[in-house]
């Protein structure tokens, strides 16, 4: 048995993408099927097309939607890497910039002129985006001049509008009804703009928000304060249990070094992120925005958010409930997997 699959880059992540279709039905089998596909459990991934990191262990399952307000249904699964898990609690930003290409590439929805929208409904959340895909000469192109901090190169232009993403996870984009909420001393927002988040300022945590990725997953003192800081905030966000949940992220901020609107640093929630992602991105732009939380900056409209490869700008406007952003995307590779089996024939993993 071997399945379809399509690897493409999406934003600064990388997965698997599926068609629905060629996936097991019941949910416990077709988790088996992608553990053993994507090589969990195990830190490096070594037998399966899995990357050893959370950005490049992520899959998209793909299908024509029955939603009048939709071309397609796209749910986000993150694998994670060493452990035997596939978590559905939220959808990813980054791999949604692969979804209109793929559902173009695969027949799902049809070219449209120099430009396609694809509308998407994340399965996860039940949110809706609009992925504008370049589509000249009738077929999908990735050649482009745009450029995103963190990935190599220039890719085509691919503009994800964000639709009515306020509580997309937590109930509601301010989950606790405050826009500032008290963390065992710890002044936090506590925001889901389609993600949920809690943006805390560095410097209540005894750092700087300048450090590596690899400098905060190094200060154990700092990550044992967080993690605690994460559950507490998911009891408050009515997420209930979150210690083996992947939402809410953790975002630190500090004032900007390049002159972006503010410096973030992303707890995914346990790894840091070696840029932001893409819903994560437009829930701080969001807090950005609004008066009172912990990231405001008193500008509006566009809001460059450093992290520790670069830049992301997302485009933000609280009345009109409307948030976007620039990504791009880019075809690796497709052809067929292979599940790794027993002596028996039966699909295993780990």
């Amino acid at each position: 048995m071997s399945v379809p699959v399509v690897i493409m880059r999406g934003g600064t992540s990388k997965g698997a993408y599926f068609l629905a279709s060629d996936l097991p039905a019941g949910t416990a089998d077709r988790d088996a099927l992608l553990l053993s596909v994507m090589g969990s459990p195990d830190p490096r991934q070594i037998d399966g097309i899995g990357g050893g990191h959370p950005l490049t262990s992520k899959v998209a399952v793909v299908s024509r939607s029955g939603d009048p307000e939709a071309d397609v249904d796209y749910l986000f699964l993150q694998v994670q890497v060493d452990q035997p898990r596939v978590g559905a609690e939220q959808p990813c930003g980054n791999i949604l910039a692969g979804v209109g290409p793929f559902a173009i590439e695969r027949g799902l929805v049809p070219v449209a002129g120099d430009v396609t929208p694809v509308r998407v409904r994340m399965v996860n959340t039940g949110a809706l985006a609009v992925v504008s895909v370049p589509t000249p000469d009738g077929r999908v192109t990735y050649a482009g001049d745009t450029a995103l901090s963190g990935v190599p190169g220039t890719a085509a232009r691919i503009e994800v509008e964000f639709r009515d993403t306020a509580g997309s996870v937590a109930p509601g984009l301010l989950p606790t009804g405050r826009v500032l909420d008290d963390l065992d001393g710890v002044p936090a927002t506590l925001i889901d703009n389609g993600m949920p988040v809690v943006l805390m300022s560095a410097r209540s945590l005894g750092v700087t928000g300048r450090e590596t990725p690899a400098e905060l997953e190094a200060d154990t003192r700092l990550c044992r304060r967080v993690e605690q800081l994460r559950r507490t905030a998911g009891t408050l966000m009515q997420l209930g249990d979150v210690s083996a949940t992947t939402v809410p992220k953790m975002c630190l901020i500090s004032p900007p070094a390049n002159g972006g609107s503010l410096a973030t640093r992303m707890f995914i929630p346990r790894r840091v992120h070696a840029s932001i992602g893409v819903l994560a991105a437009v829930t701080v732009g969001a807090a950005a925005a609004m008066p009172g939380s912990v990231a405001y900056t008193g500008a509006t409209g566009t809001f460059r958010l450093e992290h520790p490869t670069g830049f992301t700008d997302v485009v933000i406007d609280l009345e009109a409930g409307r948030s976007a952003i620039v990504s791009t995307a880019r075809l690796i590779m497709e052809g067929r997997v292979h599940p790794r089996r027993n002596t028996e024939g039966a699909i295993v993993h780990g």
